[in-house]
């Protein structure tokens, strides 16, 4: 059966790989990954939406607001993996053009979380989660 899919896809002169099995074995198809995208995306809206109800609790609420922000919005870039596959996905981060803003955008996320949970700075979060939101809009 392996003999007749590499013959079928033009892959049969040459000697069939170890990664090349990984790969066709860990692919998903295009519902799973319609799913994958929908489950990480409601995920990542309910993070974010949780973080903004938990804006409001005296004493730590700034700081949960940041962390749940923050991890909603790692969701939803996540969620965008499903639909591109993860090496797609970082060439496109990573062209050019849209360089600077994943750069600002990969160092917002982790300064966030630095400043909510070492540096105790909540004023602080709160900036780099306002230009996390304008990186990702950017």
């Amino acid at each position: 059966m392996d003999k007749l899919k590499r013959v079928l896809s033009g892959r049969d002169t040459e000697e069939s790989s170890g990664l090349d099995e990984v790969i066709d074995a860990t692919s998903l198809g295009w519902g799973t990954r319609v799913k994958g995208f929908i489950a990480c995306f409601a995920i990542g809206c309910l993070c974010s939406l949780l973080g903004s109800c938990l804006l409001w609790v005296p004493k730590k609420g700034l700081t949960l607001f940041a962390v749940f922000y923050t991890m909603g919005n790692i969701a939803s870039i996540g969620s965008t993996l499903f639909l591109m596959g993860p090496m797609k996905q970082l060439k496109r981060m990573f062209e050019p053009t849209r360089l600077i803003a994943t750069v600002v955008m990969l160092l917002c996320l982790v300064l966030t979380l630095c400043s909510a949970f070492w540096w105790r700075k909540e004023g602080l979060a709160l900036l780099f989660c306002i230009l996390q939101f304008f990186a990702l809009a950017w």
